[in-house]
């Protein structure tokens, strides 16, 4: 068992239980909740959560209950997107980790309905969380900031508008480090808040995060063209039948997956140079993460 395995079984079920107990005792409406529930349910690596726990866990910090709320809301926020962006008026998907996708079960209106209920219950779980006022603030400041019209959204609405266009390697990385890349640098950021790092650290993050989200979005257009439907539980050749501009599409499949390589070793440098700066800093947590994001 790896020490990544040993982490994650020994925290993301407290994740779990406040994302299930959260939706079930402040959602009134039965089917909505069932609908976000499905969706919540539906599997996934809770890479996001992991990252965030991983960077506490990395300071020598306690991981308590104020962490495990702050994964939930992030994670909350990304299964809104995942369900938002399976819509027809968006990405059009009928698969997603395997599993009908949640407006092919519960409809076009529940769907959206489900994610917005979504959104909008990840900062009411974020503003009830045991965090310190302060921190809390900025946690919830930044939150808005990744998840919204600065961050994820502006992404997603510009990978929208470079369909059926030629756009550039710069181009593509730029929508994909708000669309992708914003909600990780979150969870790495808002881990190091509750660790109470000083902004030097809090800066590293940030840098470690960008090479994380590039790799990432470069790993999911690797997948789309090389993998099935069966391995990656969602349809696969999506790109292509979207017309979108992808990392295979612009650089070929050997300099994707160079460029892949390429981001996770930076990454790789920047843990190890945390670890330079930080006496306290324990590496291991995060570079077992990081092995997440190899084909």
């Amino acid at each position: 068992m790896s020490t990544n395995q040993t982490f994650s079984e020994k925290h993301l079920p407290f994740v779990e239980q406040e994302l299930v107990s959260f939706i079930n005792k402040h959602t009134t409406n039965e089917q909505l909740k069932e609908s976000m529930l499905y969706s919540v349910n539906a599997g996934g690596k809770r890479i996001r959560p992991q990252l965030l726990l991983a960077a506490v866990s990395s300071f020598h910090k306690t991981v308590g209950t104020g962490a495990y709320q702050t994964a939930a809301a992030l994670e909350m926020v990304h299964t809104y997107s995942l369900i938002h962006d399976d819509l027809p008026a968006m990405d059009d998907d009928d698969l997603r980790r395997g599993k009908p996708t949640n407006h092919k079960v519960y409809g076009e209106a529940t769907a959206i309905l489900a994610g917005d209920a979504l959104l909008t219950m990840a900062f009411q779980l974020l503003s009830m969380a045991q965090v310190e006022m302060e921190p809390k603030l900025l946690l919830l400041q930044l939150f808005s900031k990744a998840a919204g019209a600065e961050g994820m959204v502006s992404g997603q609405a510009a990978d929208m508008q470079a369909e059926n266009k030629q756009i550039s390697v710069k181009e593509l990385a730029g929508i994909h480090e708000d669309k992708t890349g914003k909600l990780i640098e979150y969870a790495l950021i808002s881990g190091g808040i509750l660790a109470n790092q000083p902004t030097e650290v809090l800066e590293m993050l940030q840098t470690l995060a960008g090479h994380l989200g590039l790799a990432f979005q470069i790993r999911d257009d690797l997948l789309d063209v090389t993998s099935t439907t069966e391995l990656l539980g969602k349809e696969t050749q999506r790109d292509a039948q979207l017309n979108k501009s992808t990392y295979p599409g612009l650089l070929g499949l050997a300099e994707a997956k160079l460029a892949l390589d390429e981001e996770l070793i930076a990454a790789e440098r920047t843990i190890d140079r945390l670890q330079q700066t930080v006496s306290a800093f324990e590496p291991m947590y995060l570079k077992e993460l990081v092995k997440v994001f190899y084909l």
